[in-house]
């Protein structure tokens, strides 16, 4: 028996069904060995050797796969392609013992390692006739990213709890994302508007009315900031009064719009939410189970590529099979006679890997819609989409550029465009305002029917999007392909970072602060050249051009040494929030401060008055049904989901995630509550309760 291993029951299931009854699939559950929780886990003083444990939710699973092992003539590693699936069949060797205890890194010729870049029978097959090694490089670089990681966490958060307030923390990378929301917010803040002016004409030949701008007067080509201010446009407008104005030149043209690259896992998190606004959390795990499989109608098959890729490649195959389809469903038009390669931009890309596609040109979204939820539908249509225009031909657009001169010399502009093919825009859809001109003779006089000045004001910064963010920190280096969506999730669960009414980020006053001490103190943590520096390291770990020892010290040195100062000479930062609301008990001002379910009112006296009060934006003016004498409060869990509890907490412990209406069951004196938050129906919190439905 063939023993085949992967991260997820559901690959496993998937990876089963193309083999036959010699192997037998299981699965780790994600990573089975972390560093500890309670304490630093790396020897910082013998070559930062880290000291992993097996967690309790994994020990039962570890003990199975032990006794699948010893039963099998063969253990084949299929973990995922990138660092972090060789880090886990690395584990796997360790954790169930397939190693040479004397010499952990001489491999055993019965543990083989498989890599594929799609979950299909095909592919599943070529990997079992190539299998290799593990590469102990990248499992050295995935380790020292773990290593960096926890030497920043745990060391740096215990000095945020002592200087700012208890359950802070800070990561390595997330800490840059926090500071370029910081430092846009303080954009914004900062921005001062600046006012400006175009000046447009209105010109008519017969029944058309056409636009064209002003772009020039005399000799100087005018700029944004050339005509600053009313009294200015005004001049213009007298200047061109009763002006007779005629066509000086036109130029037609073929203008060509080029298809885009295939998605890699940071253009398929920022398209997701531009056009299905999914945040990069929701985009990683619908790709996660369209990769790993689905049941399509006869039996789950992986429908994309592994979707965390920083590569453009893409296989001969693949290409292949998107022309025949390109030519069946749209004609041979709307396919090329040569493939389209594109060039991977990112220094670190993993060539070999591919970008992400359809398993399956073939399988249109539409002929597998009824197979998928919503989400699985719109982000395999969006995949399809992308891929299928890297290999069509560009669309092409007529433009036509019409400069007319006033008699003093005063020259407008106007531009037509009109699609001649719309090529990859067939699936790609662009969006292109058509605008039609007249037909137009140099030397030819015009009607102006109107000149129009319009007054502008520039626009701050826009707050970043989760899409901006992915885009910003993937042209700075910042993070890998893997980091993207965790990022994103870690800055808020923490929050430091949350989303404003268009769903882009501002900090919090908790981020705020914890990122200005960060930038004084420790500004090589939140330094934007220093990080992309150290994924660079890690790259060439990877390659094995460095070693991982020499990296981890040359950061951690200086690191630790400006720690242990910055605990003795800096100061605490209050994050209090002042109010004009003074304390009944001893007249003092009341502040708003952060507690353990999030902002409360209390006394500016503490610890000499402890006098403390509920936001009334947290109150719902309904008393605790339990006590009787509480109110009932919008409070948040550690992870930020909402539940609703008792004022008088610990005195009354009253909680319910569904939100209470203020009424009591006539049946069981239960509360009577919204479901799911929604006030379209009430039901009894009682799950034994008959009324208990809504």
């Amino acid at each position: 028996m063939k023993l085949v291993i992967v991260e997820s029951p559901t690959k496993a299931k998937t990876i089963s069904r193309f083999l036959d009854g010699d192997f037998t699939v299981e699965s780790s559950y994600g990573h089975i060995r972390d560093l500890p929780k309670s304490k630093l886990g790396v020897d910082v003083e013998n070559g930062f050797t880290p000291t992993y444990i097996i967690p309790t939710r994994a020990r039962k699973n570890v003990n199975h796969l032990k006794k699948e092992a010893q039963k099998a003539s063969k253990i084949i590693l299929a973990t995922d392609e990138d660092r972090e699936g060789e880090a886990i069949a690395w584990h796997l060797v360790q954790a169930l013992e397939l190693n040479d205890q004397a010499n952990p890194k001489l491999q055993n010729p019965n543990v083989q390692r498989i890599v594929f870049h799609e979950i299909t029978e095909s592919a599943i097959k070529e990997a079992l006739e190539n299998p290799r090694d593990i590469d102990l490089r990248r499992v050295d670089a995935q380790q020292a990213r773990r290593i960096l990681d926890r030497l920043v966490g745990y060391e740096l958060s215990p000095f945020l709890w002592k200087k700012v307030r208890r359950g802070l923390s800070a990561g390595r990378v997330q800490s840059v994302a926090v500071r370029l929301i910081c430092e846009r917010e303080k954009e914004i803040q900062d921005f001062k508007p600046q006012e400006h002016w175009t000046i447009k004409a209105i010109f008519e030949k017969g029944e058309q009315i056409f636009e064209a701008e002003l772009v020039k007067i005399k000799e100087k080509t005018l700029d944004k900031f050339d005509v600053k201010n009313k009294k200015a446009a005004e001049k213009i407008v007298k200047d061109l009064s009763e002006k007779i104005f005629s066509v000086k030149d036109i130029e037609q043209k073929r203008a060509t719009r080029k298809a885009p690259p295939p998605l890699i896992t940071s253009t398929l998190q920022q398209e997701a939410f531009r056009k299905l606004r999914f945040s990069a959390k929701m985009t990683m795990m619908t790709a996660q189970r369209l990769y790993e499989g689905l049941d399509v109608g006869s039996g789950p098959v992986g429908l994309i590529t592994y979707m965390r890729t920083d590569s453009l490649n893409l296989s001969q195959e693949s290409l292949q099979a998107a022309k025949i389809a390109l030519d069946n469903l749209y004609g041979s038009r709307y396919s090329q006679d040569s493939p389209r390669y594109y060039k991977t931009k990112s220094k670190g890309a993993q060539e070999a890997h591919e970008a992400i596609r359809p398993t399956d040109p073939t399988r249109t979204p539409k002929s597998i819609e009824k197979f998928l939820d919503k989400r699985q539908f719109k982000l395999y249509d969006l995949i399809w989409r992308r891929f299928m225009a890297s290999q069509m031909p560009d669309a092409q657009f007529d433009t036509t550029t019409v400069n007319i001169e006033s008699e003093n010399n005063y020259l407008f502009r106007s531009r037509g465009i009109k699609e001649f093919f719309d090529g990859f825009t067939k699936v790609w859809p662009v969006a292109v305002e058509e605008i039609t001109l007249p037909s137009l003779e140099k030397g030819e006089q015009v009607s102006c029917e109107k000149i129009k000045p319009e007054q502008h004001f520039t626009e701050p910064p826009p707050r970043y999007t989760e899409a901006s963010l992915v885009k910003l920190l993937e042209e700075n280096g910042i993070g890998r392909p893997s980091t993207y969506a965790p990022i994103m999730s870690t800055i808020q669960d923490r929050h430091y970072v949350e989303k404003d009414e268009n769903r882009r980020f501002k900090p919090t006053e908790t981020g705020i602060v914890v990122n200005d001490l960060l930038v004084e103190h420790f500004p090589e943590i939140v330094d934007i050249d220093f990080t992309r520096r150290m994924e660079e390291d890690l790259d060439k770990i990877a390659d094995g051009e460095i070693e991982p020892t020499p990296v981890l010290k040359e950061f951690y040195e200086p690191f630790s040494k400006n720690l242990k100062e910055k605990h003795e000479t800096v100061e605490k930062k209050e994050i209090d929030i002042s109010t004009d609301e003074v304390c009944e008990k001893c007249g003092k001002p009341m502040v708003i401060r952060w507690g353990r379910f999030g902002k409360f009112m209390a006394c500016s006296g503490f610890p000499e008055c402890k006098n403390t009060r509920n936001l009334k934006e947290n109150r719902l003016d309904i008393k605790c049904p339990q006590c009787k004498q509480g109110d009932i409060i919008i409070r948040k869990t550690k992870r930020g989901r909402i539940f609703y509890g008792c004022s008088n907490y610990p005195k009354c412990t009253f909680a319910t995630w569904q939100k209470p209406t203020g009424e009591l069951c006539l049946k069981c004196e239960k509360p009577i509550v919204y479901p799911n938050g929604k006030t379209d129906g009430i039901m009894c919190s009682n799950k034994n309760c008959p009324t208990n439905t809504p």
